[in-house]
């Protein structure tokens, strides 16, 4: 008999040790680790009255907040999977997230209900709950859900079952599925714990989406796991985040190089009592070395711990260690505990120190696959090892310093944007022959796409028609910041687009 590996066990275990301890503080709501246990089984107990059960999806498409991480509990409780969506996306990618999902159920926030309204319409079976205090017609509220003292049993989960679903823009015109399974939760929680030393006397501050593996797993699920308070914002608020930090005394915080940017430009960031944070983790994107300098003077009593990872490995799968902040400035550091990196070429072959190569991972906190897609599974573990797209070097001690991406993706503000899922959508305007999507760097999100595009013999449009286009089909983040029209893309000799050489053109 396999052991009972569910997140809701680690709830469980700290709601008898210390019931009255805050898991989550949410505005002026505090809730404990008891009552977080007490309402995720009520909610479960709503959940399969509707008829979700083992391996369901339960979709979440909604602000931070307490809520957030009980419906993750309640569907776990039930052996169901958790979906958290990103609620930036346009309809058309939510509907299909719903439908490849095949998602039983669809909570969604009250603020959030035109998108989830408009993306889940046509997706035949949905059931509809809302956070909020009314329901229009079609849905229910989650406060309905849950009656006091109605539980259902708790279903044990094997190592390998899923705990979630996280769907993540790749090299594909589509989202694929994450597939995350309860050991590599926990397996990503004892490297992280092991990390940092991450302690019951911690608060942690959730302040980027839970959408995103950054704030749920970097800091959320690290905290509960060794029964620490963590504080949710509904989002993202620099001036927040630094009163906050003095109000809580907030020991650890995950942030974007954008969300960093803006908690360094608040007014009279310099005076601002920031002692308590010990642990800021950044990552997402590469940062230029003045700014990571600019960080290290506002905390100078944290460990600033450049992170490099992936949704497919439950985040944080390097860390640059305090003691190497300076010597290796630049550098992401070296592997979590339980963790291979290598680096390979083409041929499989592994890279020795000061060539580049593609970073590979093998460990229990990388992924099972990619949800009812086997071929991009195969594909992704191709020889044994996670590719990750992503092209690094080491130096003579180990440390891993990111330097391009082989993936065709554009990171905006931590978020991946599949370049081709940009140009699928450019390419349903009838005006457009052919079209290549590439970031161009920018001061407060890193990079932005723009488009380079070339239109069918005789056709004219406007680059705000384009614009336009895309921003009725895609998240605000995905639209192209520019259009530019050319004869010709750039090729190379067997006519693949030289993406590289567009970028020059970016500025």
């Amino acid at each position: 008999m396999q052991p009972d590996m569910s997140w809701c066990a680690v709830l469980e275990h700290h709601a008898a040790r210390t019931p009255h301890e805050a898991i989550a503080v949410y505005g002026d709501e505090v809730v404990t680790y008891a009552r977080m246990a007490e309402w995720s089984a009520e909610l479960a107990a709503g959940l399969a009255a509707r008829g979700v059960a083992r391996g369901d999806v339960v979709a979440l498409l909604a602000y931070n907040s307490a809520a957030f991480l009980a419906v993750i509990f309640a569907a776990n409780h039930l052996g169901a999977v958790a979906m958290p969506i990103n609620w930036r996306l346009a309809p058309p990618e939510l509907q299909f997230i719903l439908e490849h999902s095949e998602a039983q159920v669809l909570v969604a926030d009250a603020d959030l209900l035109d998108l989830a309204a408009e993306g889940s319409a046509a997706v035949a079976g949905l059931g509809r709950v809302v956070i909020g205090a009314a329901a229009p017609a079609g849905w229910e509220r989650l406060a309905d859900l849950a009656v006091a003292g109605v539980t259902a049993p708790r279903v044990a989960a094997a190592g390998g079952d899923l705990h979630r679903l996280m769907y993540t823009s790749g090299t594909t015109g589509r989202p694929k599925g994450v597939m995350l399974t309860h050991a590599n939760l926990a397996w990503k929680n004892y490297a992280h714990i092991a990390e940092f030393g991450f302690t019951a006397a911690d608060v942690g501050l959730a302040c980027g989406p839970l959408y995103h593996v950054g704030a749920l797993d970097l800091v959320a699920t690290s905290m509960i796991a060794v029964g620490a308070t963590t504080i949710v914002h509904r989002v993202f608020d620099a001036s927040q985040v630094v009163d906050d930090i003095e109000r809580h005394r907030i020991t650890t915080v995950w942030a974007a190089p954008a969300m960093v940017r803006g908690i360094l430009d608040v007014p009279g960031i310099e005076s601002r009592d920031l002692s308590s944070v010990r642990v800021l983790i950044a990552g997402g994107e590469k940062m230029p070395i003045p700014f990571i300098e600019r960080l290290r003077a506002t905390f100078p009593s944290c460990w600033f711990a450049d992170a490099y990872g992936l949704t497919e490995t439950v985040s944080g799968d390097t860390f640059l260690d305090r003691e190497s902040t300076v010597t290796k400035l630049g550098s992401v550091g070296r592997p979590c505990q339980y963790l291979e990196l290598d680096l390979w070429d083409e041929t499989g072959a592994s890279m020795p120190p000061g060539e580049q190569g593609e970073i590979v991972l093998r460990g229990p906190k990388v992924f099972a696959g990619y949800w009812r897609d086997p071929e991009a599974t195969a594909t992704a573990f191709a020889g044994g090892w996670f590719h990750t797209g992503d092209i690094g070097v080491r130096d003579d001690d180990g440390y891993l310093y990111i330097v391009d991406r082989l993936k065709d993706l554009v990171i905006s503000g931590g978020e991946n944007i599949a370049s081709s899922e940009v140009e699928r959508v450019l390419y349903e305007h009838e005006a457009v022959a052919e079209v290549a999507v590439v970031g161009r760097p920018d001061e407060r999100w890193g990079e932005v796409p723009v488009a380079f595009v070339v239109l069918q013999d005789g056709a004219t449009v406007e680059p705000d028609a384009l614009i336009a286009h895309c921003r009725d089909r895609l998240a605000k983040f995905k639209v192209p910041k520019a259009v530019t029209f050319v004869d010709e893309l750039p090729r190379n000799p067997s006519g693949k687009i030289l993406k590289r050489e567009l970028r020059t053109l970016t500025g």
